[in-house]
């Protein structure tokens, strides 16, 4: 009988102890959070009704063993059939709480595309050791980027884009070890880019365009060994565009356009085969295009436009597997535009603006 007992008295400790609803603190972070929010056409937040957060709250999500809350995803734009009902897409004004960071065991916080959301980023969200991806993408977010965002050693999605967000990229952002996909695009961002952002070394994406960077690229870019995809458009970028970029060997996208780079073209950027988007237009970019494509250059599009580029076009370009898009407009090429494929499927306007080209689909030479 003793052993028994001993089980019957296991048995109801646990059901004591078994937790079958969020904590209180949780709902109350929750609660003050949707406090600081006003969201008047879809009527998500009527859903945060109740005593269990973990159930049946829009966009809340819980851990199925501690009932903690683990995920906050509130997408304004979105395929969800609330979405569909109301013909809309998601319109919320307001600030965020910086209640949200007593949901000490988040790991994911989306508040993306809402348009109307201000105020800053809480200081204290990076107290929140757990988080994996914090995406306020498409809001009018203010002021700076924490300067300790480095303490967030899992995350791996930072996504800050299509905001008003002012300041420099925090030194300690490249401590950020298990950093994936990093997008800062169209803000305020100003200050020139960390020396060392090479340290991020899992980063696959880098988005930076439409800010006000200044200064050079730095040259540990090029040690980023998982990088794709690199956009530093649209900034005011100055120097040279260091060599060693062309010998990146997942790097598929680069886009510089937009700033005020100078110096050559280095050629084993034309030559690596894996670059298929390339992007230099607008720059201050001189000297020739370097004559090294060959057949395996694959490259989607290909844009030297208005820089002060002089010379022939290459004739290497003929034996290129495929270019799709090329625009070679507003430079100083001068010669005949060679024949064949690429150049039987481009218009003038690739060539237009330079001061001696000629031949099809220009005036004949």
């Amino acid at each position: 009988m003793g052993w028994l007992f001993i089980s019957f008295t296991m048995m109801f400790v646990g059901a004591l102890s078994g937790v079958t609803s969020c904590p209180p603190s949780d709902r109350a972070a929750l609660l003050s959070f949707k406090n600081a929010l006003n969201e008047p056409y879809l009527g998500i937040f009527d859903t945060w009704a109740g005593t269990d957060c973990c159930s049946g709250w829009y966009g809340v999500s819980c851990d199925p063993t501690t009932q903690r809350v683990a995920d906050v995803n509130l997408r304004g734009e979105s395929e969800d059939p609330i979405f569909e009902k109301a013909g809309r897409t998601g319109y919320m004004t307001g600030t965020i709480s910086p209640d949200i960071c007593n949901l000490d065991r988040l790991t994911n916080l989306i508040v993306a595309d809402w348009k109307g959301i201000s105020g800053k980023i809480p200081k204290c969200i990076t107290s929140i050791s757990s988080l994996r991806i914090f995406d306020l993408i498409g809001n009018r977010i203010s002021g700076d980027i924490p300067e300790d965002i480095g303490k967030l050693q899992r995350l791996t999605v930072l996504n800050l884009a299509d905001n008003a967000i002012s300041g420099k990229i925090p030194a300690s952002l490249v401590g950020l070890s298990r950093l994936m996909h990093l997008d800062l695009s169209n803000n305020q961002i100003s200050g020139e880019m960390p020396a060392d952002f090479g340290k991020l070394g899992m980063l696959s994406r880098a988005l930076l365009s439409r800010n006000q960077l200044h200064g050079s690229i730095p040259a540990s870019i090029s040690k980023m060994y998982r990088l794709a995809d690199l956009d530093l458009s649209m900034n005011r970028i100055s120097g040279l565009i260091p060599e060693q970029l062309g010998k990146m060997r997942v790097l598929s996208t680069l886009n510089l356009d937009s700033n005020s780079l100078s110096g050559q073209i280095p050629p084993a950027l034309l030559s690596n085969s894996g670059v298929g988007i390339l992007n230099l237009s607008r720059n201050s970019i001189e000297g020739n295009i370097p004559d090294v494509f060959g057949s395996n250059t694959y490259l989607m599009a290909l844009d030297l436009s208005y820089n002060n580029l002089k010379g022939p076009i290459p004739k290497s370009l003929s034996s290129a597997k495929y270019i799709g898009h090329m625009d070679l407009s507003y430079n100083h090429l001068c010669g005949p535009i060679p024949m064949g494929s690429p150049f039987d499927h481009l218009e003038a306007a690739s060539f237009m603006n330079n001061d001696c080209l000629c031949g099809n689909p220009l005036r004949t030479c």
